[in-house]
């Protein structure tokens, strides 16, 4: 079927078909896992608290805290049936349960949720240039505490950094909000795959913090800039938090002119997420492999191929070093030491070559033994930013 003019135009411009106002300079979201659809790591994270930043349940968002919180969380990938979110196409969110408040935080604390995206996926803002592109970043947003609530952009590159804030309405209500920054002429990303641009929500924050002005411009980032006016979300056991629809726009939008989300579907997401963290079990592809050597500890190896090319070569860990974690020539007791994985060809840097050093009280010397994981155990896989 031949195109009509407006579709070649589409195709010629970046335009979303039937809105000739809208820009899309990227074929694909900014943002990985903005629906909050992929979790690979787990669904439920209980018992978070002072010292568990990091990853827990969605890929591609992070709970972060600094100080000494004194705050316990649970952190899950909810489920939606319901709700303004829901009925706009969202699914899942990430969402944050206060099980031990902390009402009063010290003046070094500063929990947050944050996404951080790689350095040459930032050239369409053209920071650091004269042409330089304003941002918007948009996402649905259900809080039990009302109020106001401060996101930061930190430019990882130059260590600058922009404020911006939205207001939490009506308590426990899905509400979609629309923020936007200034564009910035100095300091341009780097073009690597490092870390470029940070987004921080901000969820508690001590007066380190809060004894400052919100910037309106970017600036050399300020410490007491970072989050003034910041709600406690964590001041009572009854408060949830819950986040999902984020989307970072080129240029600057409004409620009305924003343009919609891009729902990706769930295997290209997962592919994506990948690219920062793989998590593979018995039954994923590591079955058989070769080349023992007997040097006072038994040590198998095996070859696995991975579905997508990490940002970098990963660091990997199992999920247990107790016996029974690998199967060697069927015999399942044996206790591994140690895991390590390296890449064993080039670019594209899918292809590892694992090894496991075990006790091998059982093993003779011996070439061409079969190894396997057992199937309730898994090795992970990490180059997160």
């Amino acid at each position: 079927m031949a195109l009509s003019k407006i579709d070649v135009a589409n195709m010629l411009t970046g335009l979303v078909p039937n809105d000739n106002t809208i820009r899309r300079p990227n074929a694909k979201p900014l943002i990985i896992n903005g629906d909050m659809a992929v979790a690979q790591r787990s669904t439920s994270v209980t018992g978070i608290s002072n010292g568990n930043s990091g990853y827990q349940t969605c890929d591609r968002i992070r709970f972060d805290e600094s100080g000494t919180m004194g705050a316990a969380l649970t952190i899950t990938q909810e489920s939606l049936t319901s709700g303004n979110a829901f009925l706009n196409g969202f699914a899942n969110a990430f969402k944050v349960d206060v099980t031990t408040a902390d009402s009063s935080p010290d003046a070094d604390d500063w929990s947050r949720l944050n996404m951080r995206i790689e350095a040459q996926d930032m050239k369409p803002f053209k920071k650091g240039t004269s042409n330089a592109e304003k941002y918007t970043l948009a996402f649905w947003v259900k809080a039990t505490k009302t109020g106001t609530n401060t996101i930061e952009l930190f430019d990882a590159d130059n260590t600058r950094s922009i404020g911006g804030s939205y207001t939490i309405s009506s308590s426990n209500t899905w509400e979609h909000k629309v923020v936007n920054f200034a564009a910035d002429t100095t300091g341009a990303f780097a073009d690597d795959n490092g870390e470029g641009l940070r987004i921080s929500w901000s969820l508690s924050a001590g007066s380190n913090y809060t004894s400052g002005t919100l910037p309106s411009a970017w600036e050399s980032s300020t410490v007491a800039n970072t989050a003034p006016n910041q709600v406690n979300h964590f001041d009572s056991t009854s408060n949830n938090f819950h986040i999902t629809g984020v989307q970072l726009e080129v240029g600057e939008y409004t409620s009305s002119t924003l343009p919609p989300f891009q729902h990706e579907s769930f295997g290209n997401n997962l592919a994506r997420c990948q690219r920062y963290y793989y998590r593979a079990n018995g039954r994923c592809g590591f079955g058989a492999g070769t080349g023992f050597v007997q040097d006072g500890a038994v040590k198998g190896y095996i070859y696995h191929t991975m579905p997508v090319p990490p940002r970098t070569e990963m660091s990997f860990s199992l999920s247990d070093t107790s016996g029974g974690i690998i199967t060697i020539d069927g015999n399942a007791s044996d206790t591994v030491t140690s895991i390590g994985g390296t890449f064993a060809d080039s670019f594209p840097f899918k292809d590892y070559e694992f090894n496991f050093v075990t006790n091998g009280s059982s093993i003779t010397d011996k070439c061409g033994m079969g190894i396997r994981i057992n199937a309730s155990n898994y090795i992970e896989g990490s180059a997160e930013l």
